[in-house]
C-alpha cells in the first residue's frame, strides 16, 4: 500500500525525489504520511482536493483487500 501512494505521489510532482511515505501501523489501522517539496503541495492536493481524494480513495480500496483500515495525511 506505501509503495502504491508512492509510486502515485512521484508521478504527480516535479521532485520526484523530495516524495517520501512514512507508514504508521496501529492495530487495525494504517496511517500513511506523504511528504512532497512545497511548491508541490498544489500537485498532490489539486483542485478543490480531487487529487487528494482520489489518493485516498485508492488508499482505501487497497487497505479493503488487505483487511484493515488506512488514513492518508499530506504534509510538507
Amino acid at each position: 500500500m506505501k509503495d502504491l501512494i508512492e509510486l502515485i505521489a512521484r508521478s504527480l510532482v516535479d521532485n520526484p525525489e523530495m516524495v517520501e511515505v512514512n507508514q504508521i501501523t496501529n492495530d487495525t489501522s494504517v496511517i500513511l504520511e506523504v511528504k512532497v517539496a512545497p511548491d508541490d503541495m498544489g500537485k498532490i492536493i489539486g483542485k478543490q482536493g480531487k487529487i487528494a481524494k482520489a489518493i485516498r480513495t485508492l488508499a482505501k480500496a487497497a487497505a479493503t483487500k488487505e483487511g484493515v483500515k488506512v488514513s492518508v495525511e499530506i504534509c510538507r
